[in-house]
């Protein structure tokens, strides 16, 4: 005779400690809100109320499983709505690669809310939850910036860069910025009124600094005038050959339009040809510059390797100095285990055009260009995202130069937050930021993060702007990076973990 079927057993007594659909679809709702302080909304009034309720909500969790469950949805949440530009690239040959788009917004949104997971599992094992889950988040966001290459793109703290506070970078980078944001928001979850006050006195302390800082007198301007190029090609376009000669004339014309100019920049990979292939190109584009220099992004190569470089072109066409790109885009410019994916399926990255990859460059570096432009730390692309490529830097620059290819990242809300981690740069290091990209956003930046003169998203034009002043000594991030806020998280966590101790006895 048959057995009668077992009911199946609740989740929670399988040993998933499931907290319950509700909790945990309100915790994704809290992170959705949350990502609203992200550009281009801004919203960062959305974000700190939203971070308070999800911290309430995993404070009140005493299963270091379930705690992890609402972290990791709630991180799941926010960075779905944060990272929703991830989607585009795949989408720019749809006929091969758009099945791909769901499930890269998927893996980035758990993959980001698995860092989220254990900062919400630590929370239950210290004296104060709250306080200890915003503690760990700020860990953990300091962590992504590094883990696996790294990927510090929408942290919590960025979502201050339009408001004074953003001016703290200087002094705790974004990972600071983002520790306290966390405990700005873990007071406001106590829900009291004396708790309510000292968090507004905390973050109008911050807010009155940062504006402070700002009324401060500008450094000296050098008197440079740079003209970036902003050609406006579509990334469908940008590699058809029927296309190379029209993108090219139009790179010519926005060149040598308008008065003369003391360097001339064109974005990543703006040059459709090979110079190897071409050896008059070199003579060719030097002569646009009318006895200047002219910076060009190209792609060069030996073999079957590639490299995403940045070239500075002489009048009379002699490389002046060259920059290859080293923190390459996964998937995007080289994939993991790369010869087995090309030789086993014919998988190249997308940006590659040439072979299987790009190649590393040999790492940070500063150009000189001579007593006049003096010394520029150059950036291509995604490495602006890391504050730790620009502290490589072998000695301080003069100025920053970064050019891109943002039509990888659609129109919505992946170029505005690009740009927005270059002001933060800009700030950190105080230096200015000179920003060329293909489709925008173009942009001249001073080196408290201020944008001095922009070129709108999707159209074709040049910009001519003047090159402001730096800082008379590198900010205090600059010189030491992380250290001042790992020594603060080292000091948080003995504290709140200590505290258990004193609890238990």
């Amino acid at each position: 005779m048959a057995r009668p079927a077992q009911p199946a057993k609740p989740v929670a007594q399988l040993g998933w400690a499931w907290p319950g659909g509700r909790r945990v679809g309100f915790g994704f709702l809290l992170g959705l809100a949350m990502a609203a302080g992200q550009a281009p909304v801004g919203a960062w009034w959305l974000t700190l109320p939203a971070l308070a309720g999800l911290i309430r909500l995993v404070a009140a969790e005493d299963r270091s499983a379930g705690a992890a469950w609402l972290g990791l949805f709630g991180g799941a949440g926010y960075f779905a709505a944060s990272l929703n530009w991830i989607v585009e690239p795949f989408l720019v040959d749809a006929a091969t690669y758009g099945w791909m788009a769901p499930f890269a917004l998927v893996l980035m949104a758990v993959g980001g809310g698995v860092f989220w997971a254990v900062a919400a599992a630590l929370a239950p094992i210290t004296a104060h939850r709250q306080l200890g889950f915003a503690t760990a988040l700020g860990g953990m966001e300091l962590a992504r910036g590094y883990v696996l290459t790294g990927f510090p793109w929408a942290l919590i703290g960025h979502v201050w860069v339009d408001t004074p506070l953003a001016q703290l970078v200087a002094w705790i980078g974004p990972s600071g910025l983002t520790l306290l944001t966390c405990r700005v928001a873990a007071i406001l979850a106590r829900l009291q009124p004396r708790a309510f006050t000292a968090a507004l006195a905390l973050l109008g302390a911050g807010w009155g600094f940062g504006a402070w800082q700002l009324a401060q007198p500008d450094p000296v301007v050098p008197g440079i005038t740079l003209r970036l190029v902003q050609p406006n090609v579509d990334q469908e376009s940008k590699w058809q050959p029927d296309r190379a000669q029209a993108n090219f004339s139009q790179l010519v014309e926005l060149t040598t339009a308008g008065p003369l100019v003391d360097l001339t920049i064109w974005p990543e990979t703006s040059l459709p040809y090979q110079i190897a292939e071409h050896p008059e190109l070199s003579a060719m584009i030097g002569q646009l510059g009318r006895g200047r220099p002219v910076v060009v992004g190209y792609q060069r190569f030996d073999g079957k390797r590639g490299w995403n470089a940045l070239g500075v072109i002489a009048p009379d066409g002699r490389m002046l100095a060259k920059y290859d790109k080293h923190h390459l885009v996964p998937f995007g410019e080289y994939i993991p285990f790369g010869d087995l994916a090309y030789d086993w399926f014919g998988l190249t990255a997308f940006a590659a055009q040439v072979g299987r990859s790009f190649s590393a460059g040999d790492g940070a570096a500063v150009l000189d260009l001579g007593p006049r432009l003096g010394k520029v730390l150059p950036l291509i692309c995604y490495e602006a995202v890391f504050p730790q490529d620009l502290r490589a830097a072998p000695e301080r620059a003069d100025w920053i130069m970064q050019i891109t290819n943002d039509a990888w990242f659609g129109t919505l809300t992946g170029p505005y937050q690009h740009l927005a981690q270059a002001r933060l740069r800009a700030i950190e290091q105080g230096l200015p930021l000179a920003r060329v990209a293909n489709t925008g956003i173009t942009a001249m930046i001073d080196a408290r993060g201020r944008i001095t003169a922009q070129l709108p998203r999707g159209e074709a034009a040049y910009l001519d702007a003047a090159l402001p002043g730096a800082l008379s000594s590198a900010p205090l991030y600059a010189r030491f990076g992380e250290v001042p806020v790992l020594l603060l998280l080292a000091g948080l966590a003995l504290f709140l973990i200590s505290g258990r101790f004193r609890r238990a006895a």
